[in-house]
């Protein structure tokens, strides 16, 4: 049985809801990954009314199509990063400009998208944890290990009241590793299990653009995390270091052609997604395979709808039998 193949919101929150919808219906999708911003969810209508949800879910049905995750990311990055002018965008704007504020808020957003999405019927939450250290990376400055230990304490400090609001509602959180989180590649997605006692609650949004471009094996992270992964966007990403740009970007803007790599529609990059298929395959994923369309140099619509061609035609069932169970003699 073929996976459902959504789309994310969080690039189309211009859009109404509705106008959305019916866009991407148009477009070939199952469902919609709902972002928690712009038109499309409010987590506080959704956690305290259940007729609020039942009209998002009304408008899902009257296009024919479901929702299977929610998304907090950027509400999750208010809860785990020091602050700097550019949260304030990611907040309400009388909280601009004021750290523990816009914490404590995030905080208890956190909490009521876990409650919204139980209204929704949906048992994922997809999001970003932020960190305390991320500007810390590379260690001049000296990072001390003191300085990395504190601060994964510190995120289990943060996030542990509100994965307990998500373990009431019977909810599972989603990290997307991806820089700018405590847990940014292989080694540190390994130590935030860790760190959180392998918590059944916290697993992965498996996104295989954020380790492409950073060298990691995509299918090798599937196999190793494969009891963790929550949720699969389908994300792609071209490395094209010409011997002038480097691999952090060089202050360029996305989609700057000068640039060492960049997002790219799906089949437009370098991601091997046959493989990634495979490995969902052993794994035995079931779940959306969730289209995260990002592309500076291609119209987005044009690419949304390329990209959900993309999907229908990477993915494939795994075999019921072996393919030479026929040549045994009876």
């Amino acid at each position: 049985m073929a996976r459902p193949v959504t789309i994310f919101s969080g690039q189309w929150a211009d859009l109404p809801f509705d106008t959305l919808c019916g866009k991407m219906k148009s477009f070939g999708y199952d469902g919609i990954e709902i972002a928690c911003w712009g038109d499309h969810l409010d987590p506080q209508k959704a956690a305290a009314d259940p007729s609020y949800a039942e009209g998002r879910k009304a408008i899902l049905a009257k296009h024919g199509l479901k929702c299977w995750a929610l998304s907090g990311h950027l509400i999750g990055q208010c809860v785990g990063d020091l602050w700097d002018p550019r949260l304030d965008g990611f907040a309400p704007a009388r909280l601009a400009g004021k750290p523990e504020e816009i914490r404590e808020w995030a905080v208890g957003e956190m909490k009521l998208i876990a409650r919204a999405a139980r209204n929704m019927g949906v048992d994922v939450v997809n999001g970003f944890m932020g960190s305390p250290v991320w500007k810390y990376w590379y260690s001049f400055p000296q990072t001390s290990r003191e300085m990395i230990d504190g601060a994964f304490k510190e995120i289990v400090r943060l996030w542990s009241p509100i994965f307990d609001e998500f373990d009431r509602q019977g909810v599972k959180f989603a990290l997307e590793v991806h820089p700018t989180e405590i847990a940014f590649d292989y080694y540190t997605a390994q130590r935030l299990l860790e760190e959180f006692d392998y918590r059944p609650t916290l697993g992965f949004n498996f996104d295989p653009s954020h380790l492409q471009w950073q060298g990691v094996n995509p299918v090798l992270f599937l196999r190793d995390f494969a009891g963790r992964i929550y949720h699969v966007h389908m994300k792609d990403a071209a490395v094209t270091l010409d011997g002038r740009a480097g691999i952090l970007g060089s202050h360029l803007e996305f989609g700057d052609t000068r640039r060492g790599w960049n997002f790219r529609s799906l089949g437009h990059g370098d991601v091997d997604f046959e493989n990634i298929i495979r490995e969902l395959n052993a794994i035995a994923y079931q779940g959306p395979l969730s289209v995260e369309w990002e592309d500076s140099g291609m119209d987005r619509e044009y690419g949304a709808r390329e990209a959900c061609e993309f999907v229908r035609r990477v993915d494939f069932p795994p075999s019921e039998l072996a393919f030479d169970s026929a040549l045994k003699k009876e």
